[in-house]
């Protein structure tokens, strides 16, 4: 009997894969790598009762057909034999007299996989030679796309009132001035947003409470959200006056976080002047480009719901970028084929349509090569099965900046003081808090501060923005709809 005689005898199955066992007083022990290679791959049915002979067949029988069947499902049950419970579709057939069972091995969703009995050595899967042991890579790469669940595009309970006004409106200033002509600066805000993912069937998703929600709607669906964002003085926690010099306070939101962790990255990078020619400012050079991808990175590819939290450390020679959750592929897979698949398929979505992140996978190749061709040093990567790191190495210092190293170490602690002492001795109570407020949110206009500020109207804020202006504490960057604040940090 060859195997098409074989599948018409067995016409009630539809095949996609099948391999056969005699097994006809036991199980085999061939039949675990069998389940292990069907649910990691693309299923199929195993065959007991039937013995192969070259490339024919010959039916058998099985002795014991109802123990066969409970010894087999039992196990496939027991968490103790394989790393979980596998469903399996059960089919007895009498030819000829002879008893075959079928048992259809269904393969399993990727965050899931790997499927093992034993030990997780134990993983196979399914070839066209038959079943073959992973390698420690495959494996590996199992777990990395076991965690692409594409959660943010999911609905949640929570409606579109759960989502920051200010944030939203913060999102659509910058999608006018970043592209002025894009046709989604017409559409109503519930309509822009289920463009973009955040909102679906009148809920909001996953991906859009993360990006835009309020303090009190992120803590409904993830209980630890935060991104860490530390200054430290020195090369080590161990070898500065202190700690950490700066950390940055809660936000509600990411798009909040994002802009915030932005402004304090811009201080740390050396942005040599240049001039386009139409006589303006190049900022966005390419290693700025490098951090902003690295960051934008950091919020496609985090797992929100792992116990660590994103993490961004400012050493004096480095910058390192550390989320949870790993890459879907390898580093060097990623970067030669252009690949692209964010964990948070939303998230990315909406940065990619104000520009803040690359529409195809080249945005690793910005951050390797925008980087080295400034400082000389190609970032470094750690790869792991559940988190990603890349560090940023500034250039070598020179002698003489080596030599100022300690004396800038230990006086950025009493500067960071000094600084804090004098802005207070200039301003007003209310000016301060203008100023906090613009340092987290700089694209705030001057409706947004008052409502956000006990105690000031519109135009007192107005009138206190011009004062801080003429006190060289903060500068208008950009046209009054469009353009954002910066604060003038007093280095004296």
């Amino acid at each position: 009997m060859n195997r098409e005689e074989l599948i018409e005898k067995l016409e009630e199955i539809e095949w996609e894969d099948f391999e056969v066992k005699t097994a006809r007083n036991k199980i085999p022990k061939s039949s675990w790598e069998t389940v292990s290679a069907f649910s990691n791959t693309a299923g199929g049915w195993l065959v007991f009762g039937v013995t192969e002979r070259g490339t024919s067949y010959e039916i058998t029988s099985v002795e014991n057909p109802e123990k066969i069947v409970l010894d087999f499902t039992t196990t496939l049950r027991n968490k103790s034999k394989f790393n979980m419970i596998i469903h399996v579709e059960s089919k007895k057939h009498d030819i000829d007299g002879k008893t075959v069972l079928g048992f259809y091995i269904p393969p399993v969703p990727h965050h899931l996989k790997p499927i093992y009995y034993n030990s997780r050595k134990n993983t196979f899967i399914r070839t066209g030679s038959g079943n073959q042991r992973a390698t420690d890579e495959e494996i590996d790469s199992f777990y990395r796309e076991s965690s692409f669940t594409r959660k943010d595009e999911c609905e949640t309970d929570l409606s579109l009132g759960s989502l920051n006004n200010t944030t939203l409106e913060r999102f659509r200033n910058y999608l006018r001035v970043s592209r002025p002509g894009h046709r989604y600066n017409s559409l109503a805000t519930p309509v822009l947003l289920e463009k973009l993912g955040a909102l679906k069937n009148e809920k909001a998703t996953y991906g859009g409470v993360l990006l835009f929600g309020t303090e009190d709607a992120v803590r409904k669906i993830t209980s630890d959200f935060r991104m860490e964002y530390l200054e430290i003085p020195g090369t080590s926690y161990g070898d500065g006056p202190t700690r950490y010099t700066f950390r940055l306070e809660p936000e509600n939101n990411l798009f909040d976080y994002f802009f915030s962790i932005m402004d304090r990255l811009f201080r740390r990078i050396d942005i040599p002047f240049k001039m386009d020619a139409n006589g303006f400012r190049v900022v966005d050079q390419p290693h700025v480009q490098a951090v902003r991808e690295a960051l934008v990175n950091l919020c496609m590819h985090t797992d929100y719901f792992s116990p660590a939290v994103p993490r961004i450390r400012a050493f004096h020679d480095r910058l390192e970028f550390f989320n949870p959750g790993c890459l879907p592929k390898k580093l060097e897979y990623i970067i030669k084929e252009d690949f692209s698949l964010p964990r948070n398929p939303v998230i990315a979505r909406t940065f990619r349509t104000v520009k803040l992140a690359e529409n195809v996978g080249s945005g690793f190749y910005k951050m390797m090569n925008g980087w080295e061709g400034f400082t000389g040093n190609v970032p470094d990567t750690l790869e792991d099965i559940d988190s990603f790191r890349i560090t940023f190495r500034f250039a070598e210092a020179g002698e003489d900046e080596k030599t100022t190293l300690k004396t800038t170490q230990k006086t950025t602690l009493k500067t960071t003081q000094k600084t804090t002492q004098k802005t207070t001795q200039k301003t007003t109570q209310k000016q301060r808090e203008i100023i906090e407020y613009l340092r987290k949110h700089p694209f705030a206009g001057r409706k947004v501060i008052a409502e956000n500020i006990e105690g000031i109207t519109e135009n007192g804020v107005k009138y206190n923005l011009k004062r801080l202006q003429d006190m060289h504490l903060i500068r208008r960057v950009g046209p009054d709809k469009g353009g954002h604040w910066e604060i003038i940090e007093d280095d004296e």
